[in-house]
This record gives structure tokens, C-alpha cells and sequence, in this order.
């Protein structure tokens, strides 16, 4: 990779789960009221044609993680387990009120945290439950995050009587240094345990999350840790740059210094190498950090035109809705996005008095959702086009226009009425998608809201 086209598009911006950016949403315009219309008219759009998508958010771990961003409680006490989820489902059944049908669940995805933090039994009920008043539909995919050092063949089990399919572990980094850094020991036996077991009870993708710019991280450490999970072939993995945004995340990302982090050339050459070392293995790179084998529902989704991208990341169906239960969650009924509460005890509290918790959240409007689908298409398929009248707005000159640089340098191709973003182009294609970005372009935030894209 060209050094200076590293430190030439080496700025803070979005990894675009969603569209507009959570920062840029209009609070404001936003009410519950007008996101229970929402999620009932997109309900009755499409449940019957595709069904709906779950996302559950269990914020419980027993430890930190000092690279970890996401909404999290950290407890060793597992008295939390069941309260919790008495109150995820106290939501769901709020939901259900809402609906005109039965509603059909496509996907289902439980997040953290760390789901493996609950008991067995616990998620076999929290799911029994789920379904007590809604339908499994055909082909349906349910996928759950584990943690190596926790997950049992119980979980595995359970799970995967329930209907998941799919299972990532997070493994970061098999490099005790950096490990001891980012607070995240773990050993490659027990990464190998969980795999062997997910792939002798059925499962059928198993994935693996590896993070490139960690503290203490070096290339060698990629290349080590790439050779390691070369023994195991997961169906996918995410390899993915850290974000480091300590000054939004709090006191978590502050447990090693700026200058314990690689350089952005750096970063960018633990990439290269790491890529090249997947793809000489027979994973093939899927639209922005994600890597999976030819027999793989990600890159299956890939060849019929279907991969999607939302709060989930990426996924191999499209439903119009997603309801997010659980803390932070957020929910996506198309035309608007709703986020839970973020602190546990006001979610509880909320939910126990028969509200549901969405503390804050945006109303799309058309240029909203033109954009979305430009920006979808990009972090999909690595191309747009403006052929239908219906994708055009009134900046698009201006945004070409501005993207005449990105050309000139070979990272992407812009004809009459499309945009196609190129191989070399492939690391950079959160840039081309921030020139999209109207709401980040007529922005002046007052301090970084973004890691940065290399």
C-alpha cells in the first residue's frame, strides 16, 4: 500500500452500520410515538414476505476489555442473569402488543457484552420465550457471540437446539503482550476447544474476530495470529482495524498510552499482510473488513447480490425490520432508527412501567433514505449507480466532484451514471462513503466523533 495515500486518507470517519450516522441523528424531530407507527407500518410491509430480524443486547462480562466499545456492565455477579432478562422480554411482549400477526423471526442475533456470560438454561429460556408467541421462519439465521474462555458445550448445545446455526468468537490477538494490554487473556487451546466443538454439534459457520492495531501489536503478531487461526479455517472472519476513541468510550480505551498504538503505515501494512495470508488460504475479502471461505452463507450472499449491512454488521438477508431488545439496543424499522436506553436500571425501570425504553432516535426523510441505499450499495457491493431517477439528489455533482481525487488516484471509477470502488480502493471505501455523507459534510463537529478509517 502507498505510504502517502495512507496518510492522505487517514481521517476520522463512520464504519457505516447505519445511515444517517448515530451523531447526525435529529433527536429532536424524534418521538416514540412516531417510532411505534413506524415499526407497525413496517411490520405490516414485510413480515409476511421476509419476517424480521432480532438483535439482543446482553451487557454482562465478568472483566474488561480495554479495546472494547460497545455497552457493557461488568459484574461477577450472575444473580443479574435473570432479572435482566425478565426485562428483555417484558419489552418484546410491548412489541408484540404493536403487531396485527404473528411475526416471523428471520434472524436473530444475540450480542454483547457477552452472551456467554448467562447460563445455558437461561438463554434456552429467554429464547422459548421468544418464540412462545412468534414463528421460526424457513431457513432462518440465528447466530450468537462467544467468548473462548467462557463458552461450554452446554451453550453450544442449547443454542444450537434452539436454532443457531452460526457462532463468532472473539480472538483479537494471540499475542500475550498485547493481550496483557487490551485485558483479554486467552489462550489458543480454548479457541480450538470452542471451534471443534461447534463444528462436531452441526453448526455451520463458525467465525472469528482478529483486530489489526492493537497496543503492542506488530506485523509479526498479525502473522502469528493468522497462521494460528490457519489451523482451525473458520467459515469467516472479521479482520478489522481498532477504533480508538477513548475520549467517547471513557475510561476503558484508556488502559495503554497513544504511543503504544501502531502508526496508520503501520496499521495499514498489518492489514495488507493479513489479507494476503487470508486470501492465499482461500478466504475471499467480503465488502469492508470481512473475510469468508466459498462455502459460507457471507460469501454465498455475495454471488446472489443479498448481503446487507446494518447495526449487526454484515448479513447474508435483508429485512425491512430489525427490533432491537435489550439495553442500547438499537431497532431499525427503515424509516427510523431507535436506540434503548443505556443505563440498565433506567431500562428496567422503563420497561417495568410498560415503556418502551427507546431513549433516543431519527425519522429518515427521502434524502435520508436515497443516501442510505448509495451508501449500502457501497459497503455491499463496492458500487452505486444514479441510473434511476429515483437514486439521484442534488449534490451529486458536488459530491463527484469531490471525489475526483480518489479517482485520479486509481481508488475508485466514476462513470456517467455509476461509481465503482477498485481493488486499491478497497481499504478506503469508508472514505468514498463519507463524500456521500451529507450530514457529515455540512457538519463542524466540535470535537472527534470517529476512529480514524486507516
Amino acid at each position: 500500500m502507498q505510504t502517502n495515500l495512507v496518510s492522505k486518507y487517514n481521517v476520522p470517519g463512520p464504519r457505516y452500520t447505519s445511515y444517517p450516522t448515530v451523531p447526525y441523528w435529529n433527536n429532536e424531530s424524534f418521538s416514540l410515538k412516531e417510532w411505534k407507527k413506524n415499526v407497525t407500518q413496517s411490520f405490516s410491509e414485510s413480515n409476511a414476505s421476509e419476517g424480521i430480524s432480532l438483535y439482543i443486547h446482553l451487557p454482562f462480562c465478568e472483566s474488561l476489555c480495554t479495546f472494547c466499545g460497545c455497552n457493557k456492565r461488568i459484574t461477577k455477579n450472575h444473580k443479574v442473569e435473570t432479572p435482566y432478562l425478565e426485562s428483555v422480554l417484558k419489552e418484546w411482549r410491548l412489541y408484540l402488543e404493536m403487531f396485527n400477526e404473528r411475526p416471523i423471526i428471520k434472524e436473530l442475533h444475540l450480542g454483547g457484552g457477552t452472551p456467554t456470560f448467562f447460563s445455558a438454561e437461561n438463554l434456552r429460556l429467554l429464547i422459548k420465550e421468544i418464540f412462545r408467541d412468534a414463528t421460526m421462519a424457513e431457513n432462518p439465521s440465528f447466530s450468537f457471540e462467544g467468548h473462548p474462555n467462557n463458552t461450554k458445550n452446554e451453550h453450544l448445545q442449547t443454542l444450537y437446539d434452539c436454532g443457531f446455526t452460526r457462532v463468532s468468537y472473539g480472538v483479537q490477538d494471540y499475542n500475550t503482550t498485547v493481550q496483557i494490554a487490551i485485558h483479554r487473556l486467552q489462550p489458543f487451546v480454548n479457541v480450538k476447544r470452542v471451534t471443534e466443538s461447534a463444528r462436531e454439534i452441526g453448526y455451520t459457520s463458525v467465525g472469528h474476530d482478529i483486530i489489526f492495531g492493537l497496543p503492542f501489536q506488530t506485523r509479526e503478531n498479525v502473522m502469528y495470529s493468522i497462521e494460528k487461526t490457519k489451523e482451525l479455517m473458520p467459515d469467516r472472519i472479521a479482520f478489522y482495524s481498532y477504533a480508538h476513541v477513548p475520549w467517547i468510550k471513557g475510561n476503558g480505551q484508556r488502559g495503554f498510552k497513544d504511543e503504544d498504538l501502531p502508526s496508520a503505515s503501520e496499521k495499514r501494512e498489518m492489514y495488507e499482510t493479513g489479507k494476503r495470508m487470508l486470501e492465499e488460504a482461500g478466504y475471499i475479502e467480503i465488502g469492508m473488513d470481512h473475510f469468508a471461505l466459498k462455502n459460507d452463507s457471507l460469501h454465498k450472499a455475495v454471488e446472489q447480490k443479498k448481503l446487507h449491512r446494518n447495526f449487526m454488521g454484515y448479513t447474508e438477508s435483508k429485512t425491512q425490520l430489525m427490533i432491537g431488545l435489550g439495553v442500547s439496543a438499537i431497532g431499525d424499522s427503515w424509516y427510523s432508527f431507535g436506540q434503548n436506553s443505556k443505563n440498565v436500571e433506567e431500562y428496567q425501570d422503563l420497561v417495568e412501567q410498560g415503556i418502551l425504553p427507546i431513549h433516543k432516535g431519527h425519522n429518515l426523510n427521502e434524502e435520508d433514505l436515497v443516501i442510505r441505499k448509495h451508501i449500502l450499495n457501497m459497503m455491499c457491493r463496492l458500487e452505486t449507480s444514479w441510473s434511476d431517477p429515483k437514486m439521484q439528489f442534488k449534490e451529486l455533482p458536488e459530491v463527484l466532484s469531490k471525489l475526483q481525487e480518489m479517482q485520479d488516484d486509481g481508488l475508485i471509477i466514476i462513470g456517467f451514471e455509476s461509481l465503482q470502488i477498485t481493488e486499491k480502493g478497497r481499504p478506503y471505501v469508508r472514505n468514498v462513503c463519507m463524500a456521500f455523507d451529507l450530514l457529515l459534510q455540512r457538519s463542524k463537529p466540535e470535537m472527534q466523533l470517529f476512529s480514524m478509517t486507516i
